[in-house]
């Protein structure tokens, strides 16, 4: 569909500095190589505003032509999102391939999704991505085609792809809506069974996974690079009290996650959505660690999750100077942080406990005793509840302690029921 240069491996990276906002250079740097690009040049400048034709400035047009031969590279990759007359114009100039921070985040996308709902969410995200720069790719839309065989109802190349763009965002969607909707009965699901669901959410390369394995005993892929996880994965797991929680473990987020992502997961991110904690994982050596919360609070209030209770995760403590694990609580008692290292499993107890005592905090033990005429009760006891002890009564019955959910506390209005301490 495209007439554009050739992109290779050797990339020149552009990084402009405004005074209304920072992108950060070392991780345009990690996208480049999670991308499969080696960074040989960078190519920085300090604009107020950007150039409306190159976005850089002519002079730094000229610099970054010098850094193409000297360093013999053959892809350009910007820190910023490029509109799409700035990327024509930038190609026309330099005669490589121009990729943005959006084009390139979404590349990393199509790489890693393996599932048909992954490929299918960043197919969708490229396709709206790419609507919007369908006129730079061709030199002749303005005429309408035409010879033996060609002649169409007055339609342009330009309208032509459009349309075909258009039929195939649409297939898509479909598509993804009856994927949307088995995701939406698998939740329903685990609600009625009243299986909590807990969501690993947090910047990318933080360490979600790695913490996902080590508390589900998983296998799943962990890297030290950038959206190692794409799709997203569920697993039971079992608290310290004998309870069972459904973990999801979910792409990681970016400043300025483009538009086109967050509109293609929001299937994938309703997880997030209606889970009942979130896990937010942060990286506890990174310096820009309260920008990446930030960052991250700003994604979940744009999906509709900012209302969710959180319980942060502060990973990768090894890499601090004699820093113990611990838990941080509220003036309520209630945990609130966590600090621990996932890939060495220092600390994974203690984030054991928060959890036991967050989802426990609803419960109340109780010693209850039936009668032989209440087998009724004591089954439905078993099924909602989690028994402590259970003994036999001599004259027939059972004196059972249990550990109930206070919703359930209605089973035990006909029975003679003792509080435990």
């Amino acid at each position: 569909m495209f007439e554009r240069p050739d992109a290779g491996e050797r990339a020149v990276l552009v990084h402009v500095f405004f005074q209304s906002s920072q992108e950060d250079l070392n991780e345009l740097k990690e996208l480049a190589r999670s991308a499969g690009a080696e960074p040989v040049c960078v190519v920085e400048a300090k604009r107020k505003a950007p150039d409306s034709k190159y976005y850089i400035g002519t002079g730094k047009l000229e610099e970054l032509k010098r850094a193409l031969k000297d360093y013999s590279a053959d892809i350009v990759l910007f820190n910023h999102p490029l509109s799409p007359s700035q990327e024509r114009n930038l190609e026309q100039a330099l005669d490589v391939r121009v990729v943005d921070r959006n084009g390139l985040i979404l590349d990393i996308f199509a790489q890693r999704a393996q599932t048909f709902e992954g490929k299918l969410q960043v197919e969708l995200a490229q396709l709206r991505h790419l609507s919007t720069r369908l006129i730079r790719g061709w030199t002749h839309l303005e005429r309408q085609k035409g010879g033996i065989g060609l002649r169409g109802p007055g339609e342009t190349q330009l309208e032509t792809d459009r349309r075909l763009l258009a039929v195939r965002i649409k297939q898509i969607q479909k598509r993804l809506e009856k994927v949307s909707q088995q995701r939406h009965q698998s939740r329903a699901k685990r609600k009625r069974a009243e299986i909590p669901s807990i969501s690993l959410v947090g910047y990318t390369n933080a360490g979600k996974s790695t913490l996902f394995n080590m508390l589900t005993d998983s296998d799943i892929y962990a890297a030290d690079q950038l959206f190692a996880t794409l799709d997203p994965t569920l697993r039971q797991c079992k608290l310290q009290d004998g309870g069972s929680v459904v973990i999801a473990d979910t792409v990681g987020f970016i400043r300025h996650l483009p538009h086109e992502l967050v509109a293609a997961f929001r299937s994938t991110l309703q997880e997030a959505v209606e889970a009942d904690l979130l896990l937010h994982v942060i990286d506890a050596n990174a310096e820009d660690r309260d920008d990446t919360i930030f960052q991250v609070n700003q994604v979940l209030e744009e999906i509709g999750a900012d209302n969710i209770k959180q319980l942060q995760v502060l990973n990768k403590i090894d890499l601090l100077d004699d820093f113990a694990p611990r838990i941080d609580r509220d003036e309520m008692g209630q945990p609130i942080r966590v600090w621990l290292s996932a890939q060495y499993g220092i600390g994974i107890d203690l984030l054991f406990l928060a959890l036991t005592e967050i989802f426990s905090t609803t419960k109340v033990k109780k010693m209850c005793r039936l009668s032989p005429s209440q087998g009724q009760i004591r089954a439905k006891l078993f099924s909602v509840a989690r028994i402590l002890d259970e003994e036999n009564i001599a004259e027939g019955g059972w004196n059972i302690a249990v550990e109930i959910d206070k919703k359930h506390l209605g089973l035990l209005k006909e029975i003679e029921v003792e509080e435990i301490t």
